[in-house]
């Protein structure tokens, strides 16, 4: 891409505030942004080819949407944790395997995408994000949802096209959670905690594809408590 081209989307960046290059094939993260920090609330650069991003990442302390899907990135900078405004993380699509203990300092985050990574475990510290509405770990490699995940305040959690085997108990502690995506995963019926059914806030469990008829979740005791909040919230955005 030739340095009139990026020039232009710099001074269009300038004014409104927003820089979108995407599928350029960009090596790293553009360095002539450094000149924006101040202007710039939304980035995305998805579909590159960046591998890493700089630890200069920190100073665009204004930023509230950062997207990176499908590039290379193979970990991200703990000063990331200085985009105290971030409401966007979306990194889907890369090669990402943890996060570093910093990014539960995203106090503003509600939205954090990362499917189609290589997570084995669930990331931990993700407990302290009080904004989270949405965290999306679909398609990756874990095989179990730890106890840990009790801590979490995000309303949803999609653990879509995993491995997952086991599903702790704790998880029906989640204060705030209403939607957990469970699908296409390694679940026998079993394996589904029955206190998600009778003692949890969840009005959609999606437990489709695993080794189990979908229809014998019926079955499990409180489901009937289950389906009381599933209608509920239905009439409620119906």
């Amino acid at each position: 891409m030739g340095n009139s081209a990026l020039k232009s989307h710099l001074e269009t960046s300038q004014k409104t505030g927003v820089f979108q290059l995407t599928g350029k094939g960009l090596m790293e993260f553009p360095e002539e942004l450094q000149r924006l920090t101040a202007n710039l609330r939304t980035v995305d650069l998805s579909a590159n080819k960046i591998a890493m991003l700089p630890p200069a990442i920190g100073n665009f302390t204004h930023m509230k949407s950062l997207t990176l899907n499908c590039n290379k990135l193979t970990s991200i900078p703990s000063e990331i944790c200085k985009l105290k405004k971030l409401e966007t993380l979306s990194l889907n699509g890369n090669q990402l395997q943890q996060l570093p203990p910093t990014v539960g300092q995203l106090k503003a985050l509600r939205t954090f995408c990362l499917s189609g990574n290589q997570f084995r475990d669930f990331p931990s510290g993700l407990g302290t994000l009080r904004m989270l509405d949405m965290l999306d770990l679909s398609r990756n490699h874990l095989q179990v949802v730890p106890a840990e995940v009790s801590t979490l305040q995000t309303i949803e959690i999609n653990l879509n096209q995993n491995q997952i085997s086991v599903v702790s108990e704790e998880v029906s502690k989640c204060p705030r959670l209403k939607v957990l995506r469970l699908e296409e995963n390694c679940l026998e019926l079993s394996s589904i905690p029955v206190c998600i059914l009778t003692q949890s806030q969840v009005s959609l469990l999606s437990v489709e594809g695993n080794l189990f008829e979908v229809k014998n979740i019926r079955d499990l005791e409180g489901y009937d408590k289950y389906m009381e909040r599933f209608t509920a919230n239905k009439k409620k955005f119906s």
